[in-house]
C-alpha cells in the first residue's frame, strides 16, 4: 500500500502533537512552567522539552509509517 498524503499528514500531526504534549506534561511534572511570564530558566527548559518532544514524536510517526510500508511490501 502506497502512503497517501492524508495518512502521512495525519500521522505526522498526531506524532508531533502527542510528543509535544508529553514534553509539556513532563515539564509540568518537574516544575517547569511553559507559560510563566518572562524567559527564566524554567520557562526555557519547558520550551525545550516541548520542542524535543514534538520532534521525537514526529520521528516515531515516520518510523512507524516506514515499518508499515515495509511489512506491506513483504506481504506482496
Amino acid at each position: 500500500m502506497k502512503n497517501s498524503p492524508l495518512l502521512e499528514g495525519i500521522s505526522d500531526a498526531v506524532g508531533f502533537v502527542g510528543g509535544a504534549l508529553l514534553g509539556f506534561w513532563g515539564g509540568q511534572l518537574t516544575g517547569m512552567d511553559l507559560f510563566a511570564p518572562g524567559y527564566g530558566a524554567a520557562s526555557i527548559g519547558a520550551i525545550l522539552l516541548v520542542g524535543l518532544g514534538g520532534g521525537v514524536g514526529l520521528q516515531l510517526a515516520r518510523r512507524w509509517r516506514a515499518s508499515q510500508a515495509a511489512s506491506s511490501r513483504e506481504k506482496d
